[in-house]
């Protein structure tokens, strides 16, 4: 194949948070080939992760105050037309969308523009079971609307695909499944592991619960101290880290309050050293009620933790339930708190859980190069289907 010219790649995403949403679009424009692609970033004007966007050689970010989480119709509409103007003032040849709200604000916009190639990627469906059925419905039409002129909707696992079809959002033909890519070597080094257990105040003899998440209803991070709560009742030598922010933080400090947990809980805030955390766990927690494929779930076994989670999204397809880690039903304390106790008591099944895995993650599948390759292949495809030089 021949080029003429660069390819013009508009990135959206909502905000650049620690998210996985967000983790994954860095990777992915880290690992673009400059000679081949120009890629821009337009987000919110505010994000914990803007200044490591802002250090990726050949990347032009750009920060909007209409682009916001909340739905705020007149931001949203002056949203539409600053996207629409960057495409058409940018010669943008793929519009490559991300997070829900961006997805669907990024394509309507594209769509208006003329844009060659819409490209989405689903980190879970805006509509989930927890909705109203005023909000789960209006979401779904706009997700189906979008899909009608989606050039490829990229799932990141087989069940956000299956609740499309199910759900008529979109042709099977649109849909393209492309896993999320992990640095394995990243969680492999234990650097720092003694320093951060310091820091933590953390013992020899302790055992370490992890969950690393937003603090929004979706992870449900309430259900987390409930269960250390329960857990620390039978086995006082347990502590349990939290790591992360957001807006349940304050119902998150007055539950610790209310449970005495204080001295078993361990709120870090944010952290960009998640890599060096991990390793000083001895079994990862995800509560969450609604999920499409977790990244801090791929993190935590590559760095070869035994997983106890809700079983939600297409987190099945990666936590082998039995063999891997453990899957409940979504606020199922009492089962969470059995899977967790029965890891926790016994060194051999973490261990067994541990190396399998390590294997399972360390297919393939889940690695950054094959990410980069199906990703790039998809963009020519569609760039040169469409007879473009």
């Amino acid at each position: 194949m021949g080029f003429c010219r660069k390819i013009n790649i508009l990135y959206i995403i909502t905000k650049l948070e620690l998210g996985g949403a967000q983790k994954h679009l860095l990777s992915l424009v880290r690992g673009l080939d400059k000679k081949r692609f120009n890629p821009y970033i337009l987000t919110a004007s505010d994000g914990l992760l803007i200044d490591a966007a802002e250090a990726i050689p050949g990347l032009k970010l750009i920060r909007c105050r209409f682009i916001d989480r909340p739905v705020r119709p007149v931001k949203d509409i002056l949203a539409l037309f600053f996207i629409y103007r960057l495409i058409k003032s940018n010669n943008i040849d793929i519009v490559h969308t991300h997070s829900s709200k961006a997805g669907i604000l990024g394509r309507l916009a594209a769509k208006a523009s003329g844009a060659r190639i819409i490209i989405h990627t689903v980190h879970g469906w805006s509509f989930h079971d927890y909705q109203p059925w005023v909000v789960f419905y209006f979401y779904l039409f706009l997700e189906k609307l979008c899909a009608c002129f989606s050039s490829a909707i990229i799932v990141v696992s087989q069940w956000d695909k299956l609740r499309a079809l199910q759900s008529k959002v979109g042709r099977q033909d649109t849909f393209k499944l492309i896993r999320y890519g992990i640095n394995h070597g990243e969680f492999k080094s234990g650097a720092g592991v003694s320093r951060i257990r310091k820091d933590f105040g953390l013992s020899g003899g302790d055992l370490v619960v992890g969950m690393t998440a937003c603090f929004k209803p979706q992870k449900s991070p309430l259900d987390f101290i409930k269960l250390a709560s329960a857990i620390t009742k039978e086995l006082p030598n347990v502590k349990f880290i939290l790591v992360g922010d957001g807006i349940l933080r304050n119902k998150i400090c007055a539950l610790i309050d209310k449970l005495d947990l204080k001295k078993q809980i361990i709120l870090t805030g944010w952290r960009n050293d998640v890599a060096s955390i991990l390793p000083c766990l001895d079994v990862f927690v995800l509560t969450s009620l609604w999920e499409g494929l977790p990244i801090a779930v791929l993190e935590a076994m590559s760095a070869g933790l035994p997983v106890v989670a809700t079983n939600t999204g297409g987190i099945s397809e990666v936590v082998l339930d039995g063999k891997t880690g453990y899957l409940v039903k979504s606020r199922d304390i009492e089962a969470l708190h059995e899977k967790l106790k029965e890891l926790l008591m016994k060194t051999s099944l973490r261990k067994e859980f541990s190396s399998l895995a390590v294997v399972t993650l360390e297919s393939n599948e889940y690695s950054l190069d094959n990410m980069l390759k199906n990703t790039t292949q998809l963009y020519l495809g569609l760039f040169f289907r469409r007879g473009n030089a």
